[in-house]
């Protein structure tokens, strides 16, 4: 859940000078999470390691369904240190799929077909698993109707490492280790490290930012 690819051009879009951000109250959710949580009212608090906790942090909240392309897809808010984006997901039996994402700071969109399988069915994860595909994804701009800006393909293989406890600020959890290998279309492979716990969500990202609080149970 997430800022994350290793195509150039995207990193670029989602790389911003960081900025400071006002202390906000944080509300607590008593709603039991979903495996592959994505309630309304959910957030996540993330720093990157070793940062000092008077910095500035990163913060992901799940704001419930709204419309990509005239698609029913879940919401997700990422923001902090001069971030601001929209991930689209819809997520059931098939698993989570992203959509695509919206850059609020830009003003761009993009969208990936087919949809991105970021995670399996629950049934289906666990140690030795793998998944993936390839997509297209378009960039546009959303202040000049949609125009089309870029487009490129990903080839994408998940595959679930291992299982083990992880630690970070936020506590001691016992969950997946997931590798992420992304190609690009010149045959630029980037892997990523991802912690993953069912009902928790991600407590390490790709970009590598450790969850240090969340706001349910």
């Amino acid at each position: 859940m997430r800022l994350y690819w290793a195509v150039p051009w995207l990193v670029a879009l989602a790389a911003c000078a960081p900025s400071t951000t006002s202390s906000t109250v944080q509300v607590r959710v008593d709603t039991p999470a979903s495996f592959y949580p994505s309630q309304v009212g959910l957030e996540w608090t993330y720093q990157p390691q070793g940062a000092r906790s008077n910095e500035p942090p990163y913060k992901l909240s799940a704001l419930g369904v709204g419309s990509f392309f005239n698609e029913a897809a879940l919401r997700f808010r990422f923001s902090g240190r001069g971030q601001d984006r929209v991930y689209y997901r819809r997520i059931g039996p098939e698993g989570v799929q992203l959509l695509g994402f919206e850059e609020n700071i830009t003003q761009t969109r993009v969208r990936f077909n087919p949809p991105m399988q970021e995670y399996p069915p629950e049934g289906s994860l666990k140690v030795g698993a793998t998944w993936g595909g390839k997509t297209r994804f378009e960039t546009t701009l959303t202040v000049q109707n949609n125009a089309r800006i870029a487009e490129d393909s990903l080839e994408y293989t998940y595959t679930v490492a291992g299982e083990g406890e992880f630690s970070t600020a936020a506590g001691s959890f016992k969950g997946y280790r997931i590798i992420l290998d992304l190609k690009d279309s010149a045959g630029q492979v980037v892997r990523y490290e991802i912690w993953f716990v069912p009902r928790v969500g991600e407590v390490r990202t790709r970009e590598g930012l450790l969850l240090v609080e969340r706001n349910f149970q």
